[in-house]
């Protein structure tokens, strides 16, 4: 990638902190003093790089969170758009939870999956309606942009940033703390290292398409079970998992494997780090 002027916001988040350190790139996040929410002087700093890589998000599924979520994922979104030009390039991360339990038709899981209601809360319309937002002000200020749903992307946690559950599961076991799987632990995840997830962007902003949407995750050759995880991470790290089973159910997607065909045609871009590899890089 010839060298880029690029903003992560949401840079100092558990994701945000190593893709800004992939790209060497600015951040615009609470915790750097920055309110893209409510401070339009804020926003308009974005007006200022090349890329925008928007990772910003509000995570938080309880029903009460609700108002807070959409005021964050939907609004927030709109005044970065506002605030674009000409010439540059947006960079949006979805989630591949906008599908719902629709994905369960699939083995692997591609962009034409139906993301008709179908009990999907407040976080995953926050950031399919944020998605909406994205194509039509790129598209109306001639802004190239990608909107990336993330399946299960990890990383190296860290004091500031717990992470999600591939890393609580890595810290868990190191530290000898029980695990409990439902389901027998027998939901599959596709896992995919945030330095992948990284190249991914780095080769949208190479390429010379004008928008996409892509599915991202590890793909068939890197999903696992959760019980399967929970061995791994037991072999690689020479601790002894605490765990716990029981066939209680789950509300959430059981089987989640992305079909990258589409980010491989459109980008030529395909997962290099391994589960093994990646997983060794957490420890």
């Amino acid at each position: 990638m010839k060298k880029k002027n690029v903003v992560v916001t949401g840079g100092s988040g558990y994701l945000g902190s190593h893709v800004k350190s992939y790209f060497e790139a600015a951040d615009l996040s609470r915790r750097s003093g920055f309110d893209i929410i409510s401070n339009i002087e804020d926003v308009k700093k974005i007006a200022d790089f090349d890329v925008v890589i928007h990772m910003a998000a509000l995570v938080d599924k309880r029903p009460e969170a609700a108002n807070r979520t959409f005021e964050v994922n939907v609004n927030g979104t709109l005044n970065l758009l506002q605030s674009l030009r000409e010439g540059q390039i947006f960079i949006f991360c979805s989630t591949k939870d906008v599908y719902g339990n629709n994905v369960d038709k699939y083995n692997t899981v591609p962009e034409t999956c139906s993301t008709e209601y179908i009990g999907q809360g407040a976080y995953e319309w926050s950031k399919l309606i944020a998605e909406k937002y994205v194509q039509f002000y790129c598209n109306k200020a001639k802004v190239r942009h990608a909107i990336f749903r993330l399946s299960t992307i990890y990383a190296k946690a860290s004091p500031e940033n717990r992470g999600g559950f591939v890393s609580f599961f890595a810290d868990s076991i190191i530290n000898g703390k029980p695990l409990h799987l439902k389901m027998l632990g027998k939901q599959r995840r596709d896992l995919l290292h945030v330095t992948d997830l990284a190249s991914a962007f780095e080769s949208f902003i190479d390429s010379h398409i004008d928008a996409g949407l892509y599915n991202i995750g590890g793909g068939e050759a890197n999903s696992i079970t959760l019980y399967e995880l929970t061995r791994l991470l037991g072999r690689l790290s020479r601790q002894k998992p605490n765990l716990t089973l029981s066939e209680e159910a789950v509300k959430e997607q059981i089987h989640y494997v992305t079909d990258l065909a589409k980010i491989e045609r459109e980008l030529g871009w395909t997962p290099k780090i391994t589960i093994e590899e990646g997983l060794r890089r957490i420890l």
